[in-house]
C-alpha cells in the first residue's frame, strides 16, 4: 500500500529547511568546522574508462586537498584506457575494485565499487563523485559537504542541479536525468512520498558520515543510490536527509535502452525494499534471475535481446567487523 498523501506537505516543508545551494558554502570556512570537529574527508571517484574527464575531476577535488579534502581515491572498475595512469599521474590513489575485498568475488557495477570503497577510505564524511563530468568544480566537493560541516543532524547529502542532454549532436539546456524523471521520482512519490522533495535523488554527487554509510547495504549496480535513500530514511529519517545545488552538470549522455536497462535495475531495487517492507508479496525469481528483454533493429530486421541484469545486495560493512 502506498503512503499516505498527507506526507506530500511534508516533502515540501522539508524541501523548504534542507535545501541548500553550494554557493553557500565557503571552503575556508568549511575547513575551519573540518578542523574544528576533528573530522576527516574523503573523496571517492569511481571510475571505468573515463580517461577523457577522469583528470579534470581529479585535479577540480585537488584543490581542496590539504585543507578541506584528507584523500583522494579513484575506484577503477577495470578501465582499459588511460583512467588509472591519468588518475595516479594527477595525484589520486587508485584502487582496482576487483582486488578490493575479493573474497566477494568480482564487482558487480557501480554500487559495489562504492561499497568496497569504504574498506580502502578512512575519511569520517565520504564524497562520492561521478568521474565522466565534463565540467568538474571544487564546489562540487565544498557544496556537498557544507551541510554535513554546519548541520549535526544531516547525516546525508545529495546534488541536483540542471542536466543538459545532447541528443543527436544537438545539446540542450535541460532535459537529463530522464530515469529520475520516468522511474524513480514515480517511485518516491507513490512508495515514499517523504523523499519526494528530493530533485535527483538518482545524482552521483553525494556525500555521507561514514558511520550511516557503514550501517547500510549496499545494492550493486545503478540500484545503490535508490536504496542508499530508502534505508537512510529509515535509519536517519528524512531530516537527516539533506540536498545542495551544485547548478550545472555536464555529462556523458547514454542511449535510451541503456537508460531503460538502469531504470530496470533501480526497479529491483525499489521493488526488494517493498518486499522487505511487506508492502508487496515477494516474487519468485527464475533461476536465470530476472532477465530484460528488449529488442534491436539489425539490418532492418527487429531481434529480441536478453539481458542479465541481477541486482545484488551487499551487508553493511560494520556487520562485517
Amino acid at each position: 500500500m502506498a503512503s499516505s498523501p498527507s506526507n506530500k506537505p511534508r516533502a515540501i516543508d522539508w524541501f523548504s529547511r534542507r535545501t541548500a545551494s553550494a554557493d553557500h558554502y565557503e571552503p575556508a570556512f568549511l575547513a575551519e568546522q573540518k578542523s574544528a570537529a576533528g573530522v576527516s574527508v574523503s573523496v571517492v571517484l569511481p571510475a571505468l574508462n573515463e580517461a577523457a574527464t577522469i583528470g579534470g575531476v581529479v585535479d577540480a577535488v585537488s584543490k581542496l586537498a590539504g585543507d578541506l579534502v584528507d584523500e583522494i581515491v579513484v575506484i577503477d572498475s577495470g578501465s582499459t584506457d588511460a583512467t588509472a595512469d591519468i588518475a595516479v599521474a594527477r595525484g589520486a590513489r587508485v584502487h582496482q575494485a576487483a582486488m578490493i575485498m575479493p573474497e566477494y568475488g568480482p564487482c558487480l557495477g557501480k554500487g559495489d565499487a562504492l561499497w568496497r570503497s569504504l574498506s580502502v577510505t578512512g575519511g569520517d564524511l565520504v564524497v562520492f563523485l561521478d568521474t565522466d563530468v565534463q565540467n568538474p568544480d571544487p564546489k562540487f566537493v565544498s557544496g556537498l559537504l557544507g551541510p554535513l560541516l554546519t548541520e549535526p543532524r544531516v547525516h546525508l547529502v545529495k546534488a541536483f542541479y540542471e542536466r543538459p542532454v545532447k541528443l543527436d549532436r544537438v545539446r540542450y539546456a535541460s532535459g537529463g536525468g530522464r530515469v529520475t524523471e520516468l522511474a524513480a521520482r514515480p517511485l518516491l512519490n507513490l512508495f515514499w512520498p517523504e523523499l519526494a522533495g528530493l530533485i535527483q535523488p538518482l545524482s552521483g554527487e553525494y556525500a555521507a558520515r561514514r558511520r550511516l554509510l557503514e550501517s547500510l547495504p549496499f545494492f550493486t549496480g545503478y540500484g545503490v543510490e535508490i536504496g542508499m535513500l530508502i534505508d537512510a530514511l529509515h535509519e536517519v529519517g528524512a531530516d537527516g536527509i539533506a540536498q545542495v545545488d551544485l547548478h550545472n552538470r555536464i555529462h556523458r549522455n547514454q542511449s535510451l535502452p541503456a537508460l531503460s536497462r538502469m531504470a530496470y535495475g533501480i526497479l529491483q531495487a525499489a521493488t526488494h525494499r517493498l518486499e522487505q517492507e511487506g508492502r508487496i508479496a515477494p516474487a519468485e525469481a527464475p533461476d536465470d534471475g530476472f532477465p530484460y528483454l528488449q529488442f534491436e533493429r539489425v539490418d532492418d530486421h527487429v531481434k529480441p535481446r536478453n539481458h542479465r541484469i541481477s541486482v545484488v545486495e551487499r551487508p553493511p560493512l560494520r556487520s562485517l567487523a
